[in-house]
């Protein structure tokens, strides 16, 4: 299962959610702290890969609300990822021109 870990600390890196969870009894298969593409500092939010459906439950029972480096953890499934295509897409669908009305 693939987890959303949100308001995390900037502070935090993989290795402390990592931690994190498997002081709380979660065995972890990956964690993924979800980066600026140009600056490379970190967003405040992470994913983490967990064995099973039952583990997931586990997380989020044990990490969601909990106080982590003066934050408080919002731990729930992930969602699948948005289709990029479809009609516009970043543009709020009324296309890609700006500018001023023209009479």
């Amino acid at each position: 299962m693939r987890l959303y870990i949100g308001n995390v600390s900037y502070q935090a890196g993989e290795a402390e959610l990592e931690k994190l969870f498997t002081e709380s009894g979660i065995a972890v298969d990956s964690v993924s702290v979800v980066r600026d593409r140009q600056s490379g500092e970190p967003r405040g939010f992470a994913f983490v890969e967990v064995a099973s459906d039952e583990e997931g439950r586990r997380a989020i029972r044990a990490c969601n609300g909990k106080d982590f480096l003066g934050r408080t953890l919002v731990v729930n499934e992930a969602r699948p990822p948005r289709s990029d295509a479809g009609p516009g897409h970043g543009s709020g669908g009324r296309g890609a021109g700006g500018g001023r009305r023209r009479y």
